[in-house]
């Protein structure tokens, strides 16, 4: 018990422990992209810097002989970072690295670019030597726009392709799951067939002897026929089994009257139908039988042997609903979605396939829904079985 309860620990712990590694990988990755391109920030200010000095010192240059290649070839060199120079009036005088060709075709495009500057970086002042001044907006450099944006786009690429990779694992290994069970019970069917019709056989000769007791037959034919039951539910679980229209009302009275027979009086069974007599829907008998053996036994499990079990069933034209309830010991909130993975048991000789293999029918076989629907602790649980009309 204490190994399948753990197993599911270490699985949720594996998920945690993914995640958070996934989270310190993301945000690795945002904190160096982040210093770098503050660091390509505080170069490219650096260049502007050099580029507005570089346009200050050619604006003041009064002797025509000095040689000012070196200034230039400052302003020059500036191949990658948007600017603008406004004077005091915020009328335009230069500009360099914008697309000649929005600015051919926007009259305006040179002003909603200033309009953006200036609500970006701080201009840079140029003072010239006629007292006036002169200010540099300038914006990030293309490359540097797409490196900040870089992490994102990488982080958004990483996670669909985690979130792929693990949707198709989870494909493969629930394909092989059907595999398993499928190839199981084929083969549970298989062995049990041998023996059920060795019994049969046996059966029939015990019937020719006299000596024997007609009731002790009776009995021995009954348990024969569970054992086909039992055989045929295995058989239809591992082949492509259809379901036949039947009345759902008559498969729930006949369950209910096999195991009130077979549980101690002090467990009640209460059906309410809300005065329906036939509702009916596709199903496959013998597995829709054994989902309602399945939770009954449970519930007995759950009420130490004593307690009541109401079946209540709801027909609303597209859906109807089974909601079976009883007055156990309750199942917290924490464990009410992991009750039904394959494994998970609070009993000490139990398997933890009862309810696994519930949902399998349900879902898998009738298209349907199963869930805790309510449940508190010493007070009980509510089982719910969605079966949709199509």
């Amino acid at each position: 018990m204490n190994f399948r309860i753990n197993l599911y620990s270490r699985k949720t712990l594996w998920k945690t422990t993914l995640l958070i590694f996934a989270i310190i990988i993301s945000s690795f990755s945002l904190i160096v992209t982040n210093n770098l391109v503050k660091k390509l920030e505080y170069e490219e200010r650096k260049k502007v810097e050099l580029w507005a000095e570089g346009m200050r010192q050619l604006a003041s240059t009064e002797n025509l002989n000095q040689d000012i290649s070196f200034l230039f070839m400052v302003i020059k060199n500036n191949e990658t970072v948007p600017v603008i120079v406004v004077d005091q009036n915020d009328s335009i005088l230069s500009y360099r690295n914008f697309d000649s060709l929005k600015i051919a075709s926007n009259p305006l495009y040179l002003n909603e670019q200033l309009n953006e500057m200036k609500h970006g970086y701080p201009p840079i002042e140029i003072n010239l030597s006629d007292n006036t001044k002169q200010f540099v907006y300038y914006k990030d450099s293309l490359i540097l726009s797409q490196l900040s944006y870089y992490p994102y786009i990488q982080l958004a690429v990483f996670f669909i392709f985690i979130f792929i990779s693990y949707l198709a694992f989870s494909s493969i290994r629930k394909s092989e799951q059907n595999q398993v069970w499928m190839g199981m019970a084929k083969e549970t069917a298989h062995q049990l067939g041998t023996p059920i019709s060795s019994l049969m056989a046996w059966l029939e000769w015990m019937k020719s002897t006299p000596s024997i007791e007609k009731e002790m037959l009776q009995e021995i034919q009954n348990d024969i026929n569970r054992l086909q039951l039992i055989a045929e539910r295995f058989s239809k679980i591992g082949s492509a089994a259809k379901p036949e229209t039947t009345n759902i009302i008559s498969v729930i009275k006949n369950v209910t009257d096999y195991m009130q027979k077979r549980t101690s009086s002090s467990v009640q069974y209460q059906l309410h139908f809300n005065q329906l007599t036939e509702v009916s829907i596709p199903i496959i008998v013998p597995l829709f039988e054994w989902v309602l053996e399945n939770i009954y036994k449970n519930a007995v499990d759950a009420m130490n042997g004593k307690g009541i079990i109401e079946v209540t069933v709801r027909d609303n034209v597209q859906n109807i609903y089974i909601d079976i309830k009883d007055t156990g010991k309750g199942i917290p909130k924490s464990k009410q979605k992991i009750i039904f993975k394959p494994g998970y048991t609070t009993k000490t000789r139990g398997w933890g396939l009862g309810l696994s293999l519930t949902k399998r029918i349900i879902e898998e076989y009738h298209q349907g829904k199963i869930f805790v629907k309510s449940s508190e602790i010493n007070q009980g649980t509510t089982f719910r079985i969605v079966l949709f009309r199509k």
